[in-house]
Parts: structure tokens; sequence; C-alpha cells
């Protein structure tokens, strides 16, 4: 066992930073402000809403040629959690002769800082945008900066800020350093397991406190499995934007945490002619990616899910585990009929997964039918071919915020009639599900002869109506009507985005 096991090894400013004795609860804001008095990250929500704590964290990509540099909120990542990667703080941007990088000169010359509190966040959000955008649009500078929030209501200087930022030389904007990228290589984590002298998987922690509470990062899914095996009661830690939460606002501080960011498999996407097998723990950015060409609803879903530092760090599976009543993206994976792989390791020390639809994954709020030790570990998203798909998004807010109800629907076009029609929906139900009296009312039918008379029946006999602090019953159930005929009748779909978006 090395003498690094029980350090935070990350890089920093060209240099490798060893963080010893902290809790493994320990945020990154917090360790960035107390210890190392990188006061220009700043803590306003704590809870991944304002940007002001925004840094960018570092990993080799694919090809182990470049560093993959993203925004993220450390007001929400575990400091544990940076081992083997690398981060930048504002401070961090300054060139070596003193000179500011785009980001920063431009908000100075378009006077784009008022108050300043806001602005370390938005100068590395740009800083992120810049390193691969030169020429972007003012609906990509808008989702670049959906994370940021300025209480001086300054935008538009940070907008055009942006855009000359982004202008810039492609050597003034790059992040790349081949100094860091060696030290990356240098303490990159393991990707093989280590084993004892008796043939048995050994997972070292990152951090272990003297009482035996610790933080593991398993590179691999047998070994998550082990460890789960152990401690059925640990906590999987992916992108941490729900454990950061209960961190900040609730004070949990749970014994054993497993951080599943490493594990090999959970980070993997195997793309087939039939479908996308997603591993639990990519994030919600790659998948937008994935499905952005052939499935745009379901893109556009995940754009509004949150900010760009909340979906390069929330993970797919994460968001299914939590099993929250409005959660995003179960909506259009049970639309389309996903399958999830499950893994656990048995009584007898071996590893057998199986497979469970989706729609049958949940067995009330926030409960599902994960057994004791048991994790996601891929998730089978079949690809749309010859059928039609439909999903949108009701929120108070159009971005970043918590739906009132997301509705999605697939189907076959039998010569104009609706065959196998899949609806589901979140926020309806105690847990996201699929509507089967309300697709019978739509099976079989030609768009123009379903009714709103129909749907309403189906979904008064359907749900339990309930009020809530997004919306009250009355308009979530009016919405659910609504957003059916807008994914048959497509012209009241454009006049329903139309009216949403006036």
């Amino acid at each position: 066992m090395s003498s690094e096991t029980y350090a935070v090894r990350f890089v920093l400013d060209g240099q490798i930073h060893q963080a010893r004795g902290e809790r493994r609860t320990t945020t990154v804001l917090d360790y960035l402000r107390e210890k190392l008095q990188r006061t220009g990250t700043k803590e306003g929500c704590a809870e991944g809403d304002c940007g002001a704590c925004v840094v960018l964290v570092g990993s080799l990509d694919a090809s182990a040629t470049r560093i993959e540099w993203k925004p993220m909120n450390s007001c929400m990542q575990m400091l544990p959690s940076l081992d083997g990667k690398a981060v930048k703080t504002i401070e961090s941007l300054k060139r070596p002769d003193g000179s500011l990088h785009p980001a920063q000169a431009a908000m100075v010359r378009c006077h784009g800082s008022q108050c300043g509190f806001c602005t370390p966040g938005f100068v590395m959000s740009i800083a992120a945008l810049a390193e691969h955008n030169e020429a972007p649009t003012r609906g990509e500078i808008n989702d670049a900066l959906a994370g940021n929030l300025c209480r001086c209501t300054g935008y538009r200087p940070i907008v055009e800020a942006t855009r000359e930022a982004c202008a810039a030389s492609a050597d003034a904007r790059s992040l790349q350093d081949p100094r860091e990228l060696a030290l990356l290589k240098e303490i990159a984590r393991p990707t093989r397991p280590t084993y004892s002298l008796d043939g048995e998987l050994v997972i070292q922690p990152v951090v272990r406190t003297r009482k035996g509470s610790e933080f593991v990062s398993p590179s691999s899914s047998a070994e998550l499995a082990a460890y789960l095996a152990d401690h059925p009661e640990a906590t999987l830690l992916a992108g941490s934007t729900e454990f950061g939460l209960a961190v900040n606002k609730r004070y949990e501080r749970p014994a054993f945490i497993a951080y599943v960011g490493g594990v090999v498999e959970l980070s993997r996407v195997v793309e087939t002619a039939n479908a996308w097998h997603i591993g639990a723990a990519v994030p919600l950015d790659r998948v937008m990616e994935l499905v952005k060409g052939t499935l745009p609803d379901f893109h556009e879903v995940l754009r509004r899910f949150g900010s760009p530092p909340i979906r390069a760090t929330a993970t797919l599976g994460g968001n299914i585990a939590n099993g929250s009543p409005i959660g995003d993206s179960m909506p259009c994976l049970i639309a389309l009929g996903a399958t999830l792989v499950l893994k656990r390791r048995n009584a007898k020390r071996k590893d057998e997964t199986r497979r469970v639809a989706l729609e049958a994954f949940y067995t009330g709020q926030k409960r599902t039918v994960l057994q004791p030790g048991e994790f996601i570990e891929t998730i089978e998203c079949p690809k749309p071919g010859v059928r039609q798909f439909r999903a949108h998004k009701i929120s108070k807010r159009f971005d970043q915020d918590i739906s009132a109800t997301c509705a999605a629907m697939s189907w076959r076009d039998d010569g104009g009639v609706l065959r196998d029609v899949r609806l589901a929906y979140n926020g309806l139900t105690p847990s996201p599900a699929r509507a089967p009296k309300i697709e019978a009312v739509l099976e079989g039918k030609r768009p123009a002869d379903v009714s709103a008379s129909a749907l309403d029946a189906a979904i008064a006999a359907s749900f339990t109506p309930r009020d809530g602090l997004r919306a009250t019953w009355a308009y979530r159930s009016l919405v659910a009507r609504n957003l059916v005929l807008g994914f048959v009748q497509p012209e009241l779909r454009a006049e329903a985005l139309h009216a949403e978006g006036a």
C-alpha cells in the first residue's frame, strides 16, 4: 500500500497537491477557500444554483493526449472525488507573465463586473466555453451561462464579454498545459483492481478516519460489488448533485461512501444498431450528445435538466436511482422502453446481474426493487427506429427549474393510426410511471380523433389529485392532457410552445 493511499492527490497550477487529514465530506469549495486561500471561488447558495463557486475540473480524454476541462459546482463536490484529477480556479487563469486569460480580460473591457461577487464563476464558465467554441451563438452562450446568476442583473455586458473571449486566438484561449498533462498521467487512478495474497479484492480507501469511516473509489464493477457486499449500507456517490445537498443542507455524514466515478464499466457507452448501453455513471452532458441527432426532444429535456456544471457531473444512473417523483430522464426512458442491468455480489461471493424494465423499477416514492448491495450497472435505451417520440417538460422557469410535470410518448405510425403507444409522466404519481389508461384512449386512434374530453376522463381515472409546491392538480391535469394533444397534433404543439416562449 503506497504512502499516498490516504491522500487526495490532484493537479493544481502545474503541481501535484496532496490533501491529507480531511473529512470524507469536505467539499471542494471549503478546501479551496479555507486550506488553500483560493478565495476567488465564492459560496452563494451551496446547492448548485448560483454558480459563484464554479471551478474547472480536468480529466484525461479518451486518447490521454488532452485534458478535458469541465465547469463544476465546487460547493457540491466532495474533495476525495478529485483524486487523480486536475483543478483550475479563477486564480489559475492568469498567465505566468501576469497577463490575463481572454475571459478575464474581456470581462474588464466589457464592464461585465458590477459588485464582483459572481464574476469569478462567470469567468470560469466563459473559459470553459471558449476552450472549444470560437464563435458561439447567442443560444449557446445563454446555455453556457445558465448556471451563473448575476444579482446586479448585468447580463448584456457579460454576454458581450463571452463573445469577445471566444473570438480570441486558439492559443490564448487554450487551457492545455503539457506539464499538467504529464502530472495528470502520473497520478491517474488505477484502472486494474488490487488483490491480496489470498486472492481477495482490496479496495484501497482514498480517505479513512480513525473511527473506521471511509471514502473508497473502486476502479471496476467487480470491486464495487465486493465493497457493497461487505458494506450494503454504504452511500453510492456519483455526480454529487443530490449528495452535495444532503451534506450542505441536512449535514449528513455517511460512514461509508463508495464513489463510482472511476468505475470503468459504469463510465462506458456501447452503441449498437438498435440501442445505447449507457453506464450508470455516464454524465448527462454525454447522454445529451448521444441522443441529440436521433431524439431532439430528449436532448432538450436533458438540456433543461440543469446548467452545464450540473450536467457535467449529474449521472443518468444517479437520476434513476434517486427515484425522485419529478426526475426528468425517467419519463423519456420509460416511453422508449429502457431496461436496467442491476448487479450485486451474492452470498456465495459470486457476481450476478439481472435485467429490470425501468417501468417496473419503482415500488413507491423513492423506493425501488434494488436489493441490499445491488446497484445499477447499465441503462439499455432502445433507439426509436420507426417509432415516433415526443417529450416536453413544464416548469415555472424555463431553465434551471424542477418539473411541474414532464411527459414523454412514443408510438408507431400505422398508416396514420397510433399503435403500440407508450406514455409516461413525472410529477403526477409518487414515482415516474406509465399511464396505461391514457395509452388505451390513444391506441388505434387517428390523431385528429383524439379528444380532450376522453383524455380528461382517463387522467381522472389514472391519478390521485394532489396539489404541490410546483403546481396545483388542476394545472397539472390540464397540462397532462394538453401535452398529449400537442404530441399527436403538431399544430397544437407549435401553439403551446410559442405561448410558453412568449
